[in-house]
């Protein structure tokens, strides 16, 4: 099975087919999607100028996607390192068992759903790298209120997520599912009244 790397030389390479070039684009989706590889794909569409169901686009708006796609890799591959030497070093020093932190970075682990977006057509407008480098200063800092990608306090706790966990507090500002640990347990207090007051609206 081609890596990475790999596609991302067939997207570039001149000689392949079209087909092929935007197929390998799609394909770089199962190793890295920040957003699920729905919404990931539609992300790249919008901003790349093609359509998601174009069969021939532009080849340099297949390479601009590709490269948006490989900076926002780089900033999470960076992260996973930093994340994995600090892992071994709180096991030296004798913490074994990971905390709810550790529990939402498993789940992420390799950049698949970092920042998951359960409705496909619903998410953020700006880079997938400045994302992730918002989301990442959230996740090393102390809990806030809001929002750590667009800073949105209209955040709604959802329990019928398509994507592991099945459940947590949504952003209707731009559309990702809030990692837990950025959230004070007041903000997620807040998430969940609002989910009830949707919930009593429709009954």
């Amino acid at each position: 099975m081609a890596g990475f790397r790999s596609l991302a030389r067939q997207v570039r390479d001149p000689r392949c087919d079209l087909a092929l070039r935007r197929y390998s684009l799609r394909k770089c989706l199962e190793r890295f999607a920040p957003y699920g590889h729905r919404a990931t794909w539609d992300h790249l569409c919008s901003r790349h100028g093609f359509g998601p169901e174009d069969r021939a686009p532009d080849p340099a708006r297949l390479v601009a996607a590709l490269e948006e796609l490989e900076e926002a890799r780089a900033v999470w591959l960076a992260y996973e390192v930093e994340f994995a030497e600090r892992r071994k070093r709180e096991k030296h020093d004798g913490l074994r068992r990971p905390g709810s932190f550790d529990d939402w970075h498993r789940r992420t682990w390799g950049g698949f759903g970092v920042a998951w977006c359960d409705d496909p057509a619903a998410h953020p407008a700006a880079s997938l790298a400045e994302v992730l480098r918002g989301l990442i200063s959230a996740l090393e800092s102390e809990p806030g209120e809001h929002c750590p990608v667009c800073a949105s306090s209209r955040i709604v706790w959802r329990q019928d997520l398509v994507h592991e966990p099945w459940f947590g507090p949504v952003c209707t500002g731009c559309g990702i599912l809030v990692p837990q640990p950025v959230l004070t347990p007041e903000a997620l207090s807040r998430a969940k009244r609002a989910r009830r007051r949707e919930l009593a609206s429709v009954a």
